[in-house]
Formats: C-alpha cells, structure tokens, sequence
C-alpha cells in the first residue's frame, strides 16, 4: 500500500516536472524568436544578412550553448515533429504566399512558373535520383530499394527561395519576381505531391502500367488539390457575401476567413491531396473575391494578420533548423564514419546543382522562343538568378527528410542517421553559404535594384490584393486591338487570349455571384461603401 502511494507521488512529481520543462522550453523559444526578430531588424540594411540567414545562426548558436549546459546529451528545445511543421506551421506561410501574390504577374506567367514548378521538378528530381543511385552504389553506405532512391530525389528537389525573394522588388523587377516566388510555391506542393505519390506505391517491381499508374496519380494529387481550394475560396467568398458578417464584427468576419483558409488546408489533409496546392489557391481565390466582400477594417486586419502569421513561423523554422542541426543523437550514430556523411553532402550538393541547371536554362530557352516582346523574355542574367535562389535547400526538404528515414524524430540505423546528417549539412551550407552571396551576385547582375527591407512588406501592400486576377492592364486583345476569336489568336498569344475570355467569363458570372472589387450591391451596413457604385 505504501509503495504504491510512493511510486503515486514520484509519478506525479515527474509530470509535473515534465510539464514544468516544457513551459521553461516555450518560454525560451519564444524568447528566441523575439530575439531573432530584433536582431534581424538591425541588420536589414546588411549585404550580407537576411532574416532566414539570422534566424539559422541564431538557432545553431543555441544549439551549441544548450548542448554544453547538458553535458553533450541534447541541443534541442523541442522535438522535430512532422505534425507541429505540416499542420500549424506551412499552412500560414503558403496561404500568405498566395493571398499577397500579385496576380496580374502570377498569371501571366502561370506557364513558365507550372514548367519551373512542375516540369522543372520533376527533371530535378530525376536527375538527383539518377546520380544518388550512381554514387551511393559505389560509396557502399548502406541498400536502399528504388522508391528511397526517388524519394531522396523529391527530398533535394524542394527549393527554398526565401532569400532571393527578400532582396527581390516585384516592383521594379516583376517578371523575375513573379517567376521567382510562383515557382517558388509549385516547386513545394509538386515535391511534396511527388513524396507522398511515392509513399503510396511499391516501386520495387516497376512496370510500364505501374509507371502510368504513378503519372495518373501525380496528376490527379495535382489537379484535385487545385480544385478543392478553389472551391473553399468561393464557398467562403459566397458566405461572406450573402450573410454580410460586417453589421455583426469584424472579429467574425476575419475569424471566418482565416478558419475556412485552414479548413482547405485539413480538407486535402483528410482525403490525402496537397495541403500546400490546396490552401495557396485558396489563398489567390480569397484575395480575388472574398476580400473585397468585407469591411475595411477586416481587410486592413486580415491583411496585417496573414502577414504577421506567416513571418513568425518561417522564423520558427529556421531557429528549429538551426537548433536540430546539432542533435547529437543523429550525429553519434556516424562518428565512426564522419567522412561518408561528407561525401553524402557534397554529392547532393552537385546534383542540386546539377539538376536546378538541367532545366532552368532549356526551359527557359524555349519560354523565350514563345515570346516575341523582349521586355517578357528571359534574359540570361535572370536566369542565373533564378537557378541561384533554387539551390537553397530549407524545412520542406527538412521535413520530408524526416518523414522518410526517422520514427518519432528519433534515427533507427547508420543509413538513416547518413542521410538525416547529409539533409542538415546541405540546408545549413546551402542556406548561409548560398544565402550570404544572394545580395551581392543580384547586385552584380543587376546593376541598381532597391533592395526590399522585406519580403513581406511587399507582398502585405494593399495593391497586390485589390489587384483583379488579370489586371486591368492587359490589352483586351493580342494584338493591338484585334479581338481574339479564333485558334490563331490562341495558339500565337495564348496567355492574353485566355486572359481576355476569362475576364469576360470573371465579370459576367463569377464576380456577380462571389462578389468583388465593385460586384457587391450596396447594402446599409454592407462591407461596401457608397462612393464605389
């Protein structure tokens, strides 16, 4: 009786204890991400620095002090969690992605941004998977069956091009900005899309039916993920419209929006589509229609809110990145063997870059054969940019990384310890290395640009959000006023002449019915002031 009373108390003890050092891990970190965010303000005007940059050191910097005071057990905080970075933490930053996109440039470069994106992808993901089944036979670390091999492939085939984007302006250099940052966010739903279509099938048997199998999958991840936030969008533009949340609060109406933006996100969890797809295009349709049908105090507080949603996890990620750079639990299982873990990284490295440049220049080749004016063509100075800011590697690749070859955070054999530490290795090299020369090679390519204080700060302007989905900028025609009525026009100038029938198609039905910039009837007490009708 008594040592069961005992053994009571010790277990509530420990709780209480366990509990206590997570409240005093919260605390810490969210000290760090003030800490982070301060630093990261003085330093703006750097050359060199940039917020992901700061954020990365100030995490390793932890890391360091926390593994001495543990006595060389632990640099971690928290434990890595696959659910804590999917569920709470990409929602924000891609809905933010596509709410603040300008969509005139968006959209009149959706077909070179899909072939970076998508086809681009897929050509880098085949390629690193070629050469790590090459070099990884001959290197004699471990076996690993075809379907490890290709998802390596869609693991280093994420890019992380947040450091190209906080010096970009998309002011003043729209196309590669909108080329930059749609790719950006193609590049990341097409790689995820592609690791989880690779989960789902046994590769070891491969045959052409399996193939077509795996392509019809991949597509259908793709286009169904699309589908199903563009639905949510106008679902919640349709409410917003016809109830008039705005004579009620603001509160309700921003709480709406942000929690049908994070229902897309769950929705295409739950029937295993692409969360990232799904909550991006339903952050574009949000902007486009559901914007404009509420007050403006909710736009200036939705507009501010995403932003700020957004910033603090990116920062979030890189200080966990920083931190789990050190975990000594995955770096003790290659002591033995510390010069495979380096020939793993600098192997992954050349094939990034290898298979960033096996498409970015071809395709950007024959985008440039399609167009006839010189100002949309890419020139070859943007195009070594935008093969630079693909090469940085960051927390999808992380995160896919530790879907693949850890259970519970935590290493089960040498092979996986390889690549845990190899992933670490290539997005701290990649991110600081990489991401210090960004601000120098822009400005040496491009002679004057202003560089951005932040990327935010020029995705949050109220412009990009009032922007309609194609712009009132466009000629209504491809050719000088010429109507596009027929296959020609299509075929010669296809992006102005879808352009113009969805314009048409957009004022006609969808905005009478979703609402929008001057389509909602004025109502006493309606989101929509009298002065616009």
């Amino acid at each position: 009786m008594v040592a069961s009373q005992v053994a009571a108390v010790l277990s509530n003890l420990q709780t209480l204890y366990s509990d206590h050092a997570s409240v005093v891990s919260m605390n810490l970190f969210v000290a760090l991400l003030c800490t982070s965010i301060v630093i990261s303000h003085l330093l703006e005007e750097n050359r060199w620095m940039n917020g992901s940059i700061t954020a990365l050191i100030i995490g390793l910097l932890t890391g360091v002090i926390i593994l001495l005071a543990s006595g060389g057990k632990s640099s971690r905080l928290l434990v890595f969690s696959q659910d804590l970075f999917f569920i709470y933490l990409l929602p924000p930053i891609i809905f933010n992605a596509g709410f603040s996109v300008k969509k005139k440039q968006f959209f009149r470069n959706f077909i070179t941004i899909m072939l970076f994106g998508a086809v681009g992808t897929l050509i880098s993901c085949t390629i690193i998977s070629i050469g790590v089944i090459k070099f990884f036979k001959e290197m004699d670390i471990g076996s690993l069956d075809v379907g490890g091999f290709i998802a390596i492939g869609a693991i280093f085939a994420a890019t992380d091009s947040v450091c190209t984007l906080q010096v970009l302006n998309q002011d003043e250099t729209p196309l590669l900005y909108s080329l930059v940052f749609g790719e950006g966010v193609v590049n990341d739903a097409t790689s995820v899309v592609l690791f989880n279509a690779i989960q789902s099938f046994d590769l070891t048997n491969t045959s052409p039916g399996i193939a077509l199998h795996f392509i019809g999958k991949f597509f259908y991840l793709f286009s169904a993920s699309t589908l199903l936030g563009v639905v949510v969008g106008l679902v919640s533009a349709y409410i917003i419209k016809t109830l008039y949340f705005g004579r009620h609060s603001t509160d309700r109406e921003f709480a709406l929006m942000m929690l049908m933006a994070y229902l897309s996100y769950i929705m295409a969890e739950l029937f295993y589509l692409s969360g990232i797809l799904t909550v991006f295009f339903c952050g574009i349709v949000m902007s486009h229609y559901t914007w404009h049908n509420v007050t403006e105090s909710s736009r200036v507080t939705s507009k501010h809110a995403f932003a700020t949603l957004s910033f603090v996890a990116e920062i979030f990620i890189f200080l966990y990145v920083g931190m789990d750079a050190l975990g000594i639990e995955t770096w003790s299982f290659v002591n033995d063997r510390p010069g495979a873990s380096i020939m793993v990284s600098s192997v992954l490295l050349l094939l990034v870059m290898a298979g960033r440049a096996a498409f970015v220049f071809p395709l950007s080749f024959l985008t440039n054969l399609a167009k006839k004016s010189p100002s949309e063509k890419i020139s070859f100075r943007e195009q070594i940019i935008i093969w630079w800011s693909g090469l940085m590697r960051g927390a999808v690749s992380m995160a896919l990384a530790y879907n693949q070859f850890t259970k519970g955070g935590h290493t089960q054999s040498r092979l996986d310890a390889i690549m845990i530490t190899s992933t670490i290795t290539v997005v701290l090299f990649s991110t600081v290395v990489f991401g210090l020369l960004t601000k120098p090679l822009i400005r040496f390519l491009i002679p004057h640009p202003k560089v951005t204080t932040s990327m935010r700060s020029g995705q949050s302007s109220p412009k990009s959000a009032t922007t309609p989905f194609l712009g009132d900028s466009f000629d209504d025609s491809p050719k000088g006023g010429q109507r596009p009525s027929s296959i020609r026009a299509l075929l010669t100038t296809p992006t102005h002449t879808v352009h113009h029938y969805w314009r048409k198609f957009d004022n006609a039905f969808m905005r009478p019915m979703f609402g929008g910039r001057g389509f909602v009837p004025f109502v006493p007490g309606s989101p929509t002031k009298r002065s616009e009708h």
